[in-house]
């Protein structure tokens, strides 16, 4: 009696097991359709005035930079700069021998001084003659004579002051100095060397307002404009961006490389000189808006075309639709759609490697 009374308490614990074994296989099975979802990142398609990211190379120059060449020919015999030397403005930077200047000067003060005196005495003539006059003891002629040789004087006088400032001036010339503050980039002169006007001696290099030359394709010049925005880096593209505003687009192409020139002001520049290659980012705005939608949305096939992955709602939540597209310009991160989509769309941006059509989404953060 016990035994079978053991046996029936066995079979009811078996069949109570079974029971919540199978209670766990339904919860499971009824679980299995959430798990099975596919986790994708969703964006919605926005119709966007797009900015396009243009890649430059160019180079840093200088506002102020000249050649300098003597006024007068003449034999260096002091030169006080070298290579590398910053200068002010007004330093003097060489000199050539005025001894010859200087003996031209004292000749022609010397030449001035006699025109002085002789029209002093010129007038003192003219003077005692007119007294003369008056009482009728001199000719009237010969004060008319007097007083031309008064003018002749004064006019000897005038020549020989304008000579003297003329050999100062060139006196003065004999010393070169700098036009402006800088940097001598260049040295092509000694001491001992015969120089003469027109050849180029010293060149001097201003650091300051330095400016980007930038190389832009031809194709570009409709679109650009001084308000467009513009990011300067040094040392390639993990360099540091630096903002810069456009100052001058010169309308001229370089016919060997099919460029124009776009210069370009710094705005906050750092320890820069001259002649420094620079990379720049110019960023146009498209002339219209337009539907866009990121690269990482893009499904390319081999035959060429190019489809994205919709999230539409399904019945029991999204689903994966395949979405075949047209697509325009690459602008930065972003390409233009122009058939195959409209605004408020949600298309895949992660996770679309291996959808199929129907399949169920979950989205992820």
């Amino acid at each position: 009696m016990r035994d079978c009374d053991t046996a029936g308490l066995t079979g009811v614990l078996d069949a109570r097991r079974l029971l919540v074994g199978l209670a766990g296989l339904l919860a499971l099975l009824a679980l299995e359709p959430a798990a099975a979802r596919e986790p994708v990142s969703l964006v919605t398609v926005e119709s966007r005035q797009l900015e396009e990211r243009l890649p430059l190379t160019g180079t840093l120059t200088a506002k102020r930079a000249a050649l300098l060449s003597t006024s007068v020919s003449g034999l260096v015999t002091t030169l006080n700069v070298d290579l590398g030397d910053r200068m002010e403005q007004g330093d003097v930077l060489l000199e050539l021998d005025s001894e010859l200047n200087r003996l031209a000067l004292e000749g022609a003060r010397a030449a001035a001084a006699e025109a002085e005196a002789t029209l002093a005495d010129a007038r003192r003539r003219l003077e005692e003659a007119s007294t003369l006059a008056a009482r009728q003891s001199i000719a009237a002629t010969q004060v008319r004579g007097l007083e031309s040789e008064v003018e002749v004087a004064r006019s000897s006088l005038a020549g020989a002051r304008a000579e003297a400032r003329r050999q100062s001036a060139l006196l003065d010339r004999h010393s070169l100095k700098a036009p402006f503050d800088g940097v001598i980039s260049q040295k092509q002169t000694e001491v001992g060397e015969w120089v003469t006007p027109g050849t180029s001696v010293l060149e001097l290099v201003s650091l300051e307002d330095l400016r980007a030359d930038l190389s832009v394709p031809q194709e570009y010049f409709p679109r650009v404009s001084k308000d467009d925005r513009l990011e300067v880096r040094l040392g390639g593209d993990s360099g540091p961006a630096y903002p810069a505003t456009i100052s001058a687009i010169v309308p001229v192409n370089d016919p060997s490389a099919r460029t124009f020139l776009v210069r370009a002001q710094l705005e906050s520049p750092p320890a820069l000189t001259p002649g420094m290659s620079v990379r720049a980012t110019l960023f146009l705005r498209g002339d219209e808006a337009s539907l866009a939608v990121p690269r990482d949305a893009l499904v390319r096939y081999p035959d060429g075309q190019v489809s994205v992955w919709l999230a539409e709602e399904g019945d029991d939540g999204l689903v994966a639709r395949e979405q075949r597209i047209r697509i325009g310009d690459g602008l930065a991160d972003l390409v233009t759609v122009k058939e195959g989509l409209s605004a408020g769309d949600r298309v895949v941006v992660r996770g679309n490697e291996s959808l199929t059509d129907g399949r169920e989404l979950r989205v992820s953060e």
